[in-house]
């Protein structure tokens, strides 16, 4: 009789490795040495696949592989184990062989045909905000239409009275199962679609669905702050899960109107106001839209074009509790295109008594250019 290999040259894995290292080997090994892989060499393919699956059994039960450390295979029998596949490593690569390969079956293990419960189906409503609405935050009911259980008959597709009956395709498991040689692969049932199921009548209300369309009216409160593009996640109200699965999520897109005054940028609204030449030169207050009604803003002696004052704190609020932003007013000085006789007389005396280093040079305020003028 050959020897058997050491485990941890099987998986070519060193003994000090990990558990997560030693799934990961025997995944790679597995892979590799599955006789549906290699139809060439079916025969060694199985040897392979074999010896890679008991070493794993081994490695990735502790007690097993703490006996098997100190006293090798012999070990095994010295402590009362079997030697026989972990159900676990059934478990863990389900979803990798499972519908492919038949993987439960491949050393003659039946299990009984499982449906898997299925989450629900996520949802997404758009919804339109006014600027004024998305800076204080505003609570609001939505209505949303979604697939629901059909209450005739509560969610089996069944005509009242007649009920489900097994499948007999898959004789209630929900799979079928072919024999290729030395595997059996197993694939979900055509008929049924892997619920083990029939329906013998179709319920006339959803028409065999076990679902119907419904409109569901959800309380949703909006945030202050929020911006377009903004999503804001309701769990459970998306359309119910499959087999007692939990439902789906609702997601709520927001869509914010612009306002006509201000641009945001963030948290900070930006706006131009104009003024005269004469309060540019002279200083004076100004009153100013604000998102809380007029605010007032000192405009210094001496202010020229594209000048910014800010205001902290006027600006949008922050959805995630951040305080406030802040309002920034660039100022643009408006110069009179028409000038009575008297009006221009007044200027060339000024601009006589004005020393040419008081006169200022042109200012760049492209920054604001695409900002709307809230007295245009």
């Amino acid at each position: 009789m050959n020897e058997k290999r050491d485990c941890y040259e099987i998986l070519g894995v060193a003994k000090s490795a990990g558990a997560d290292e030693v799934k990961s080997a025997y995944r790679k090994a597995a892979l590799k040495w599955h006789p549906d892989r290699n139809p060439q060499s079916k025969q060694e393919a199985e040897g392979k696949f074999r010896e890679a699956t008991e070493a794993y059994s081994i490695l990735s039960d502790p007690q097993k592989r703490a006996a098997y450390d100190r006293y090798g295979y012999a070990g095994l029998s010295r402590g009362g184990f079997d030697g026989g596949v972990n159900q676990t490593i059934f478990d863990e690569f389900q979803d990798i062989f499972g519908d492919f390969f038949g993987f439960e079956d491949i050393f003659g293990g039946r299990r009984g045909g499982r449906t898997r419960s299925q989450r629900g189906a996520d949802l997404r409503y758009d919804m339109k905000l006014s600027f004024e609405e998305a800076a204080t935050g505003v609570n609001t009911k939505i209505r949303i239409p979604r697939l629901e259980f059909c209450e005739v008959c509560n969610g089996t597709g069944a005509k009242t009275g007649t009920g489900v009956v097994a499948c007999e395709t898959c004789g209630g498991r929900g799979q079928v199962h072919y024999q290729q040689g030395f595997f059996t692969i197993s694939r979900t049932c055509p008929d049924c679609r892997g619920a083990g199921q029939i329906v013998r009548e179709m319920c006339p209300d959803c028409r065999g669905k076990g679902r119907v369309e419904r409109s569901r009216t959800i309380d949703l409160r909006i945030p202050a702050g929020v911006d377009s593009n903004t999503r804001l996640r309701i769990p459970g109200e998306g359309e119910p899960g499959g087999n007692n699965g939990p439902a789906g999520d609702l997601y709520v897109v927001l869509d914010v109107k612009p306002h006509p005054y201000f641009e945001r940028r963030d948290a900070d609204l930006y706006c131009t106001v104009p003024v005269s030449i004469v309060q540019a030169a002279l200083g004076t207050e100004i009153v100013v839209p604000g998102l809380n009604g007029e605010e007032t803003v000192k405009i210094p002696e001496g202010t020229q074009t594209g000048e910014i004052i800010r205001l902290k704190g006027k600006g949008m609020p922050d959805p995630h509790g951040g305080g406030k932003g802040d309002l920034y007013v660039n100022i643009h000085v408006e110069v009179p295109t028409k000038l009575t006789r008297e009006q221009r007389r007044l200027f060339e005396t000024l601009g006589a008594t004005l020393p040419a280093e008081n006169r200022p040079a042109h200012r760049d305020s492209s920054l604001f250019e695409k900002v709307k003028d809230i007295f245009g």
